[in-house]
């Protein structure tokens, strides 16, 4: 559908040569309320705030690491034969959430093996907290005019568009066209996520890990159906979107994980720390 461009600035502040770029305030507010409220959780059950603070501080960097790294890989014939420092050039776009959830993960899962604490406690107490931070972060794409899906038809725009805010609409104004806001739906999405986690660990105090195991297939289902309506997609070959086949492959795994750790009575201990019975 056509439509007159009038995109808005992706600077927030200029300080002579400095820009502040919205983008990167967004994913920084994402993060930092997802930092506040798992520190208040993590004092709620009795445990160092400062441990959660050391995991962002560590994770944080390797996630950009692992983003960068796992974007790379799947883009690598954009790469190769170029100068060698391109691989390094963030700055220019090109990270993956997948490669920057095992970044993160990772980090994480170390860290509390070094401290004595659980892994599994700990991914209950963040899972909440990263889905929050990915549902703000997506505002950053949209800032950035980036991560959207492909032109609206008219009979769409007139059935479910026109109903956004108006500046929604224009922001996905493109080139004269009309896009899916895939940002929003992603977006939407995981706030539902985020508000299922806390009901289901407040409310059903659910065995320990399956906070986050539920994290892991609720955000997997949702970016599955995403992903098939982007247009910037990395692909395994072919039309075989690796977003999609990796979030196949998390929700199969997190199944089995659940039902191998109450199988093998790994899964003995409630949210709250309590023992099953």
């Amino acid at each position: 559908m056509a439509c007159t461009p009038e995109a808005l600035d992706r600077v927030l502040i200029q300080l002579g040569p400095l820009s502040i770029y919205w983008y990167g305030v967004i994913i920084a507010t994402g993060a930092f309320l997802g930092l506040l409220i798992a520190t208040r959780e993590t004092e709620r059950l009795g445990i160092k705030k400062d441990y959660m603070v050391d995991i962002v501080v560590y994770a944080i960097p390797a996630a950009i690491i692992c983003a960068r790294i796992y974007y790379v890989i799947f883009e690598w014939e954009r790469y190769v034969g170029g100068p060698w420092w391109s691989m390094f050039a963030i700055w220019e776009g090109g990270i993956a959430i997948h490669g920057a959830l095992i970044g993160a993960f990772a980090t994480a899962y170390l860290y509390t093996k070094i401290k004595g604490l659980s892994f599994w406690m700990i991914a209950d107490i963040v899972a909440p907290s990263i889905i929050l931070g990915q549902a703000i972060g997506r505002w950053g794409n949209f800032m950035n005019q980036e991560a959207h899906g492909g032109p609206v038809s008219e009979s769409f725009y007139n059935n479910y568009m026109q109903y956004l805010p108006n500046f929604i609409n224009q922001q996905m104004c493109i080139d004269g066209t009309i896009y899916h806001p895939t940002f929003l739906y992603e977006s939407l999405w995981n706030i539902s996520g985020f508000i299922l986690l806390l009901v289901l660990r407040h409310k059903f105090n659910p065995r320990r890990g399956e906070v986050f195991i539920s994290y892991i297939i609720w955000y997997s289902i949702g970016r599955f159906y995403v992903e098939g309506l982007r247009t910037d997609s990395l692909y395994l070959f072919g039309e075989l979107r690796t977003a999609q086949v990796i979030s196949v492959l998390l929700i199969i795994f997190a199944i089995v994980v659940m039902i191998y750790r109450r199988k093998v009575g790994l899964a003995n201990k409630y949210y709250n720390g309590k023992k099953v019975k």
